[in-house]
């Protein structure tokens, strides 16, 4: 396996080009905990094996994309090569059809998700809620009492998967982004604020306006959710992620996340795993949280409950999650983007994970696609560039399921 690349440093290893090496090579430069895949075999869909799979069939598909205000087909290969790809993977009912890599990925590489993260979080807090050891409608303060005198209280656990709490978000300006990063070990400590951790911060947030009112999307609560299951189940959460998520979902390879000083897990942008292993995640909740070998990894009622949402969803997504998904049947559920919920009755629904610099998971259940991307983007977020990716992504798995 390749080592990183001399030029990446701590101080530059999130900036352009030096990412496209970093994001596959986390380990090197961040203290990292395995998130272990237990010892079950492997799952391998129709296609793939150990040493290969289908290659890049589908580069020469023409898929629909916005171009400003208009829409126009473009062929996969250009898509793919505008939006930086690092590995593209697309399973269509359980069957592997397209796996490629570039600028140095492999099949074996892990890949830093970025905000990924946060949707594969809430997936391993479904399977502890699943499990009966974390009441959904419970009282964050009341599972855990420093909260309490906090923005945080009065806050239920659904409030904070939805990211619907009323708290401000406390990390708003440059000097508290880089002091942050410095905190968790992304960056020198020389920007570092004495005595902090990555969540140092919790106790500090105010209420600014009702909990479970308007979405608005803040990492600190995906972190928040990651110390509730902490609490829930007495382990930490490298461990949640492997008992309750890593390990049943047929993963080839140990993932890992990234750590504090304190050696608390950044569950809302630290993990780092293979694009195959992400897919493997992705075809579990296409098949209504059903294992690999029929084993149960989430309940059918958690993955409904991120498709159906509940009322008054849409309208509070609409002031500030329009932003990244700008599509009048959006919402945020569960820490997932939802471009399209379930028709009563009907498994037709579209979800996405969604990451800085292109990072991407897709399930579009009536096609019964599922789609896998990593990508080295120059900018943290490109709003033309994110929203090319995400209508061509639907776009095509609507045309795969029509040949």
């Amino acid at each position: 396996m390749s080592s990183i690349s001399p030029q990446v440093t701590l101080a530059n290893w999130l900036q352009w080009p030096q990412l496209r090496s970093s994001f596959q090579h986390v380990s090197e430069l961040v203290p990292t905990a395995v998130i272990d895949r237990g010892a079950d075999l492997p799952w391998f869909p129709d296609g793939w094996s150990a040493n290969g799979g289908p290659g890049p069939a589908l580069r020469a598909e023409r898929v629909l994309v916005p171009t400003g205000a208009a829409m126009e087909r473009v062929a996969l290969d250009e898509l793919l090569d505008e939006t930086q790809t690092d590995a593209f993977v697309v399973l269509h009912r359980g069957r592997a059809l397209h796996e490629e890599y570039q600028h140095g990925m492999g099949q074996k590489t892990a890949h830093l998700a970025m905000s990924v993260s946060k949707s594969v979080t809430a997936s391993a807090v479904g399977a502890v809620i699943d499990a009966g050891l974390l009441p959904i409608d419970a009282e964050v303060a009341e599972l855990v009492g420093e909260f309490r005198g906090t923005g945080m209280e009065g806050a239920t656990v659904r409030d904070v998967l939805d990211m619907r709490t009323g708290t401000r978000e406390e990390i708003t300006t440059l000097e508290l982004q880089r002091a942050y990063y410095a905190n968790v070990q992304w960056a020198p400590a020389s920007e570092r604020v004495a005595d902090e951790n990555s969540r140092a911060h919790f106790w500090r947030m105010r209420q600014a306006r009702p909990h479970g009112g308007d979405f608005e999307y803040r990492s600190t609560l995906t972190c928040v959710l990651a110390m509730l299951a902490e609490h829930a189940t007495g382990l930490s959460f490298p461990e949640v992620m492997s008992t309750y998520l890593w390990s049943r979902i047929g993963a080839e390879h140990a993932a890992a996340i990234t750590l504090d000083r304190d050696g608390h897990a950044l569950a809302d942008i630290g993990l780092c795993c293979t694009v195959r292993d992400l897919a493997r995640l992705g075809e579990v909740l296409r098949r209504d949280g059903t294992g690999p070998f029929g084993g149960r990894v989430l309940s059918q009622a958690w993955v409904a409950d991120t498709l159906t949402g509940s009322p008054g969803q849409l309208a509070a997504f609409r002031e500030r999650g329009m932003t990244y998904l700008p599509m009048p049947t959006a919402y945020y559920r569960n820490q997932w983007w939802v471009a399209r919920g379930r028709t009563p009755g009907q498994r037709d629904g579209i979800y996405f994970a969604l990451g800085i610099h292109g990072q991407l998971l897709m399930i579009h259940e009536a096609a019964e696609v599922v789609i896998a991307k990593f990508s080295s983007w120059p900018q943290t977020w490109d709003d033309a560039m994110a929203q090319r990716t995400i209508r061509g992504c639907i776009d095509l798995a609507e045309r795969i399921a029509q040949n």
